[in-house]
């Protein structure tokens, strides 16, 4: 596939320019999103940003580049098949830092970290043993690159994690997989539940009431995207001891309403996405290697599945 113009959707000149300074090949238009007019979109043959335009023209492009890791705002858009539509995402450190994020809130319970804050402020010495991760079972929902890094990091140090996919296919660092059918086969074992899952139509409040039920005062941890979880129901599981307590990194409506019930509770840990921020310097090496991997007819391994949505 033979690439030209490429239409960037943002003033990201200065990263973009350092990583091409070195070729005349390309030509390189950079507008804000909603900036962007049919005539550029006449211009392109390759798309590059967060989001799509509020008129996203499709039909007029070869290649469609996300620097998220999710793609789920671009496949809201129809004709990826018909249109022939190329569409990849972004790859970078996105799972270690997830992994980070994730370690770090299981160590901040693990080390007592909140009853020793307690017992400071209160001028008392008051011991209590440390819990080691290795004695702790980890469920990981979502076996791809994001959730095989988080399973990598809690392998290392000798946790029993298992992983929960579409397909069921066994991977590396997981003791075993299971499909989403049979999850209720492990979630009864576990001490922390992870969920790296995109959103798709599939995994649409996959975390349900009736999923929480076979929770057995497990914490929940979630990096993969919030329309992925029940609000209700994940309210309902905490109130019975189903779920001990939630991580949220993602939520259905971002930024969470002011309203929500969820900022009120005290067994909820809310942050605001910000457990894989892309990096522009990593998010732009990605796009040209993806660049270089296109022009030499080789399927880059970022290429999103639409059919699947991930």
């Amino acid at each position: 596939m033979k690439i030209t113009n490429i239409l960037v959707a943002g003033h990201y000149e200065d990263v973009f320019r350092k990583h091409f300074s070195s070729t005349n090949l390309y030509k390189l238009r950079f507008i804000p999103v909603d900036e962007i007019t049919d005539e550029d979109f006449d211009w392109a043959d390759a798309y590059v940003g967060f989001m799509p335009t509020p008129q996203f023209q499709l039909s007029k492009l070869k290649w469609v580049h996300s620097f998220n890791a999710g793609v789920n705002n671009f496949l809201e858009i129809d004709g990826w098949i018909e249109n022939g539509v190329l569409l990849t995402r972004t790859i970078c450190s996105f799972g270690q830092r997830i992994s980070e994020y994730c370690l770090s809130y299981v160590l901040k319970e693990l080390q007592h970290q909140k009853f020793f804050e307690e017992k400071q402020r209160e001028k008392k010495w008051v011991r209590k043993p440390p819990i080691m991760i290795k004695e702790q079972t980890i469920v990981i929902f979502g076996t791809g690159e994001i959730g095989q890094e988080v399973a990598r990091t809690f392998t290392q140090f000798g946790a029993t994690v298992y992983g929960v996919s579409r397909s069921g296919e066994q991977k590396e660092y997981f003791q075993s997989v299971t499909t989403i059918f049979d999850a209720s086969k492990v979630l009864s074992k576990a001490d922390w539940v992870i969920s790296t899952l995109p959103f798709t139509k599939e995994t649409d409040n996959l975390f349900n009431k009736e999923l929480f039920n076979h929770f057995n005062h497990a914490a929940f941890i979630n990096v993969g995207r919030g329309k992925t979880v029940d609000e209700i129901a994940l309210i309902d599981a905490l109130n019975k001891g189903k779920i001990r307590h939630a991580v949220l990194d993602v939520v259905a409506v971002e930024p969470l309403p002011s309203d929500s019930p969820l900022w009120e509770r005290k067994d909820v840990t809310i942050t605001p996405h910000i457990s894989a921020i892309t990096d522009l310097d990593e998010a732009v090496t990605c796009f040209i290697e993806t660049l270089h991997q296109i022009e030499q007819d080789i399927v880059p391994p970022n290429k999103v599945d639409v059919k699947k949505g991930y």
